[in-house]
């Protein structure tokens, strides 16, 4: 028994000596500070001041003489001049003498459709005026012999040979051959009018040009059915080519109808179109069409290009600047007018300001406006040229407050 304690007893761990009082306060001491330390700074790290997103832009400057800006727009470039030629008559394209992009001058033939059916008319109209002309000689050679026999039986009657219902009734011969003769000349009128017809439906089988342009589409292929209206579901064509006339292409812009008092006929006008957003097109004001779209509350602006060029082309979208009126002073004098966005002016009690983004943060800035050039105003103090400023400032920013800037 005794064996077995002392068995029991060489299996137990040796930790060794106890430790002091002093040694477990002192460990109590660093766990405390580790977990203050930890505390300071996650407090430190979650009080931090942390930047606030902000979109910027830049200041830019109007030169010395330069329009201002009264409104921007976007349209679309069209053509007045642009038709889908179709043929009068339902028939069989034979043959189509047009391809995309080729120039047509009025008049030239661009089609020609089966004219077999109408040829054939046409031959019947002919002889059928040649047959009424023929019944007319006929009648006028009867008409001759009638008179004479008629003149014979006046001069027997005056000789006592003849009976006056012989006279009567050589007259009657002569009157109803005049009259057949009327009737036979109004004949030939018919068949004439009949030709003349016939002419103009073979005259219709010949598509022509109705205005010099440029083909943008061909719509139909020789064997292809074409047809005036829309006829016999997709099998038949409704046109032969689409012709646009390059000279009369202008712009058409949809203003919203709270603005268009900045519009006037005439108004000078910037035209960038959006395959060459670095080329600036002057134009100007057509006119304002007077009627505005209650569904979208816009009206219709047309702008005519000041010169064309070929680089210009129908349903190009374009973006429009309508610009104020003309500087007095010439370019050359006085100085560049500063020009801040719109929407990075903030003002409350009469007093603008801005916030100018530097060194990664939002400087509070008072700024003078003076008049406005489109989506910008034109400052007079406050601001320079290459200046950021921070676009719809959020009312969270303050004055030396830490951001974080996109854009500008």
């Amino acid at each position: 028994m005794s064996e077995l304690k002392e068995e029991l007893a060489s299996l137990k761990i040796d930790r060794g000596p106890e430790p002091s009082r002093w040694g477990r306060w002192l460990g109590w001491i660093v766990v405390v500070a580790i977990l203050g330390a930890s505390a300071a700074y996650g407090w430190q790290w979650w009080t931090r001041e942390r930047p606030i997103p902000v979109e910027v832009a830049v200041v830019t400057e109007r030169a010395a003489g330069t329009q201002a800006t009264v409104l921007n727009a976007t349209g679309y470039v069209t053509a007045r001049r642009r038709a889908t030629v179709s043929s009068k008559i339902t028939g069989k394209v034979m043959e189509v003498n047009v391809e995309e992009g080729m120039r047509v001058e009025e008049g030239q033939v661009l089609a020609w459709l089966d004219d077999s059916t109408v040829r054939a008319a046409l031959d019947l109209a002919e002889a059928q005026l040649e047959a009424s002309r023929r019944a007319v000689t006929e009648l006028e050679v009867r008409l001759d012999e009638a008179g004479t026999t008629l003149l014979r039986r006046e001069q027997l009657i005056l000789d006592g040979l003849a009976s006056q219902a012989d006279v009567d009734q050589a007259r009657a011969e002569v009157d109803s051959l005049v009259a057949r003769i009327d009737a036979a000349e109004s004949q030939v009128t018919v068949a004439e009018r009949q030709i003349e017809l016939r002419r103009t439906d073979l005259d219709d089988t010949v598509i022509r040009a109705p205005f010099g342009g440029v083909v943008i589409t061909k719509d139909a292929q020789p064997g292809e059915m074409v047809s005036p209206v829309s006829a016999g579901g997709g099998f038949t064509r409704t046109g032969i080519c689409t012709i646009v006339d390059m000279s009369s292409l202008e712009i058409e812009v949809d203003v919203n109808e709270s603005y268009i008092n900045r519009v006037r006929d005439d108004q000078d006008v910037t035209a960038v179109l959006d395959a060459y957003p670095d080329w600036d097109i002057p134009a100007r004001v057509i006119t304002t069409v007077p009627t505005a779209d209650r569904q979208t509350a816009t009206v219709l602006v047309r702008i005519a290009f000041r010169e064309l060029d070929p680089r210009i082309l129908p349903d190009m979208g374009v973006a429009i600047t309508f610009l104020g009126e003309a500087a007095v002073e010439p370019a050359e004098e006085g100085d560049p007018v500063t020009l801040v966005p719109r929407l990075a002016v903030r003002t409350r009690d009469g007093q603008s300001w801005v916030f100018v983004v530097a060194g990664g943060r939002a400087e509070r800035r008072p700024i003078v406006t003076e008049g406005a050039d489109g989506d910008r105003l034109e400052v007079a103090s406050g601001l320079q040229a290459g200046e950021r400023v921070v676009m719809s400032p959020p009312e969270i920013l303050a004055d030396g407050g830490l951001v974080a800037a996109t854009g500008g």
